[in-house]
């Protein structure tokens, strides 16, 4: 039987890079992780240390991960979307090749990536936008796939199935660009998870299912159709442990990497102040498929 592929959101630290974050996912007991290569709100990144990969990557072999089933996330200030401003336009262009040549360098094979917002832009034209965006940057020579990943429909964030269908159809080198589901994303921009079996079949239907790269597995703080964009832990939020459960372990998935979002949890209930990562004891309950209802207190007892 194919083992599940696990993992969360981890860190990458200038002096430990990829090494540290392999190390990260091994405590949460994850045998797949998903980092940023540098901030997600900035474009501050340290160059990629090749000593520090190829000490990452005898550690993943070691530890039971294999590099091709680990992700990247673009920074969320990448925004292919709006052309407004010719000099943004240019940096999130310049940026995306950037962070495609970091993955390429590191040996990741997936770079997620928000499609973007086109803000005072119609959808029609934010959509094309990000259609010759990535005509640009993208070549039929790189390995790394980017995947438009499906969004909440914030604002006028682009990314439900039809934009993701339209995107898909017209860009030059189809092969090279996939998706990857949010659960969180999904629910809030409206589909109905509880009944996945039929989203499967629209999405297969409208993009294929084969187009299908990686997962985002986080619970929702919010009602179904909010547009809200608000992670919640895993089995606490109004999709639900049941649901998710469904998910993590469809057949259709089998294989993909299913990568924990969620947020961290604060060190007691009456702080709003996020501390503690819940990745360990999320994980723990999805491998055992039993939902624990004390989840965020045996968190919080780990760092007492």
């Amino acid at each position: 039987m194919e083992e599940l592929l696990i993992g969360s959101h981890v860190s990458f630290k200038k002096d430990t890079q990829l090494l540290g974050s392999a190390q990260e996912a091994v405590l949460y007991g994850a045998n797949t992780f998903m980092f940023y290569t540098g901030a997600p709100q900035n474009t501050a990144r340290s160059k990629i240390d090749d000593h520090l990969t190829a000490e990452a990557y005898t550690f993943m072999n070691t530890h039971g991960i294999n590099p091709q089933d680990v992700v990247v996330h673009a920074p969320y200030i990448i925004n292919l979307a709006n052309n407004a401003n010719p000099s943004n336009r240019r940096f999130a262009i310049e940026f995306l090749g950037q962070e495609i040549d970091r993955c390429e360098q590191l040996g990741i094979p997936r770079l997620i990536l928000h499609p973007g917002s086109a803000v005072k832009l119609t959808k029609e034209e934010g959509i094309q936008n990000i259609i010759d965006g990535l005509n640009t940057v993208i070549s039929p020579e790189q390995a790394v796939i980017v995947c438009l990943e499906t969004m909440a429909g914030k604002g006028t964030e682009i990314g439900n199935l039809d934009d993701l269908a339209t995107i898909l159809k017209a860009v030059k080198y189809p092969e090279h660009v996939m998706v990857c589901l949010d659960t969180c994303h999904l629910h809030d921009a409206g589909y109905d998870l509880t009944a996945f079996d039929d989203f499967l079949a629209e999405f297969d239907q409208k993009i294929g299912l084969d187009k299908i790269a990686c997962v985002h597995i986080n619970d929702s703080k919010n009602e179904r159709g909010s547009h809200k964009d608000r992670h919640e832990n895993f089995g606490l939020g109004y999709l639900g442990f049941d649901t998710l459960i469904n998910i993590v372990t469809h057949p259709v998935l089998k294989g993909l990497p299913k990568i924990l979002e969620t947020p961290y949890v604060s060190k007691d209930e009456q702080s709003k102040e996020r501390v503690y990562p819940p990745y360990r004891h999320e994980i723990t309950m999805i491998k055992s498929k039993q939902f624990d209802p004390a989840l965020l207190s045996h968190i919080r007892q780990d760092y007492k």
